[in-house]
């Protein structure tokens, strides 16, 4: 094994403690800095891996040479912004999902990662685990025949109750389809390809919403996204997807993800975790649990910038990619259109599937 890939993190929110307990166990990945507006939370994500320092800004850490490569985990707002600051100082990203919040801007990221010969990762990496891995087997050895309809739904009340600065999920690039679609629709196509149509409508229910958790409990702040999406999205392979995306639900039993096909159906985990039971319903039979049979086992997040670095040094391809997570993002901000103008919709862009995980 050669060296590992130095990681300067930009970011240290909420969501980095579960990359930081992910980093402390990889061997191909070596967290070598921080930087957050926040200092004191630099320094003590820093201080959890041997050897890793705070930097004081963003600029700093980008100038730095035992930097290879950026883990964005800043709002979606500055993803693109930050993201085309670290390709024009050379180094590699792995980010945050979405990839950007407008098609112009993941296109800026994918041109400046070309012209620079850099790789470009985006979560989600959930997909990489055992539980959409081994649904995926499961399809592309013909378990449930031809597939011909799935469902997606995710429906909550929204993230303020827990999360203590939960305004940015209610501002562009946010609401529950840019928040929680990426995870929906990563999975999706990796099952079962690309999206080339979507027809869809949403709604926006409270024009203010209040923080509910942590030393600002009580704040309210505007609603400036849709909050409940709904729509149907057809697959190249000509499956047809029923989506549910909200955060105005208080209680449902709704199933996370299940594919129909003409032999059977199958039932998929929470593409916001990276196992969990895949269960198969065989026509005439009964529902049975299906042995893992790919995917990277007991995975976290960030695993997918272990495969960025796999993917570096083995000169392949790497799966959670720029090219996916554009797409992903092109599809929603398609079905949010066709929303606003009431009908059915061209996906303009395309990827192609990535490779499987093959059993770790």
């Amino acid at each position: 094994m050669g060296e590992p890939l130095n990681i300067g993190m930009v970011g240290a929110g909420k969501i980095s403690g579960a990359y930081l307990d992910t980093l402390e166990r990889l061997d191909t990945v070596r967290l070598t800095a921080v930087t957050d507006l926040d200092p004191h939370r630099a320094k003590t994500a820093a201080a959890r891996i041997p050897g890793a320092e705070a930097a004081g800004s963003v600029e700093e850490l980008l100038l730095r040479t035992d930097v290879d490569a950026v883990l964005n985990l800043t709002v979606p707002a500055v993803h693109a912004p930050v993201a085309l600051a670290a390709l024009a100082a050379g180094k590699h990203v792995y980010g945050e999902k979405p990839l950007a919040v407008t098609r112009e801007e993941a296109d800026a990221i994918l041109a400046a990662a070309g012209v620079g010969g850099l790789r470009v990762g985006c979560a989600p990496d959930t997909v990489l685990g055992t539980g959409t891995q081994t649904a995926r087997a499961a399809v592309d050895d013909g378990l449930i025949g031809r597939p011909v309809a799935a469902t997606a739904f995710m429906a909550s009340a929204g993230p303020e109750s827990w999360h203590p600065d939960p305004e940015f999920y209610y501002r562009t690039g946010g609401g529950p389809l840019l928040d929680m679609g990426p995870y929906y629709l990563s999975a999706l196509v990796q099952v079962l390809g690309p999206v080339v149509r979507v027809t869809g409508a949403a709604s926006r229910t409270r024009t203010e919403r209040e923080t509910g958790s942590g030393p600002r409990a009580g704040t309210r702040f505007p609603v400036e996204v849709d909050t409940h999406v709904t729509g149907v999205l057809e697959h190249a392979g000509g499956a047809l997807t029923t989506l549910v995306m909200s955060f105005d639900v208080h209680a449902a039993r709704l199933p996370c993800i299940e594919v129909h096909g003409t032999e059977g159906s199958l039932s998929v985990p929470d593409p916001n975790g990276f196992d969990g039971p895949v269960e198969l319903h065989r026509a005439g039979g009964e529902w049975e649990l299906l042995p893992v049979a790919a995917g990277y086992r007991g995975a976290g997040r960030g695993i997918g910038l272990a495969d960025l670095a796999d993917a570096l040094a083995a000169d392949r391809p790497h799966r959670a990619s720029a090219e996916l997570s554009r797409h992903v993002l092109d599809v929603m901000l398609t079905l949010l259109d066709a929303a606003r103008e009431g009908a059915a919709l061209e996906v303009r862009s395309s990827c192609v599937r990535p490779d499987p995980v093959r059993p770790r």
